[in-house]
């Protein structure tokens, strides 16, 4: 049975997976993705043209005024993003005070008022070590609240939350999906770094599914 879904995404290949997954399911798709204030928009940009493609109708919100409330994050302020795994101490500098509360709480009402029973979330478990807005019980006590917090209940889904990005990407190439469209390097330049801890992640997953990243790389 066909039914709405607003899905959260950011233009990177997790997001871009679930935005396809979702499709393929067969649901009434509404892309939601945030301006918050990252160092670069390239994964905006890439994000509104997928969208096109696919005519997926797809909102850009910018919420980069609350970086006046929020912020210590090497993603938004004038801090060097860190180079290395996830696993490391480093990479807290990339937490971004309570975003994916805020951003999901966006996409919550924007799913209530379009009569959307679902929001759409690429949380996965290689995010777990650092991100604490992404493990298995941030993401279920949002989905507890989201159901109570207006007359319509709204379920937070996420596919992938006990996932690796090696999963994410091995169903994603079941589905013949073509990872050039999607950026993920924390850096906006034209080619990405292959250095930081989400060009890490990405390469690994490539390397590991023995499929070539069709991205270039510095």
């Amino acid at each position: 049975m066909t039914q709405k879904v607003v899905v959260i995404y950011s233009g990177g290949m997790d997001s871009f997976t679930v935005l396809n997954k979702a499709l393929q399911q067969g649901h009434d798709v509404y892309a939601l993705s945030f301006d918050y204030g990252q160092r670069h928009v390239k994964e905006l940009e890439v994000a509104a043209q997928v969208c096109e493609k696919l005519n997926v109708p797809h909102k850009i919100v910018d919420i980069s005024a609350i970086n006046q409330l929020i912020g210590g994050s090497s993603l938004t302020d004038d801090i060097d993003v860190p180079e290395g795994h996830y696993e490391e101490e480093s990479m807290k500098s990339t937490i971004v005070p309570n975003r994916n509360m805020i951003l999901l709480s966006l996409a919550v009402g924007y799913a209530v008022s379009l009569k959307a029973s679902q929001v759409y979330y690429g949380a996965h478990s290689g995010d777990h070590a650092i991100y604490p807005d992404c493990r298995p019980e941030f993401v279920q006590k949002m989905d507890d609240v989201c159901r109570i917090a207006n007359y319509d209940a709204v379920e937070i889904f996420s596919p992938y939350l006990n996932n690796t990005k090696i999963d994410i990407l091995t169903d994603g190439i079941k589905m013949g999906l073509d990872y050039s469209q999607t950026w993920t390097c924390y850096n906006g330049r034209e080619k990405a770094c292959g250095k930081c801890g989400a060009c890490q992640e990405r390469l690994e997953a490539f390397k590991l599914n023995n499929v070539t990243d069709p991205l270039e790389y510095e």
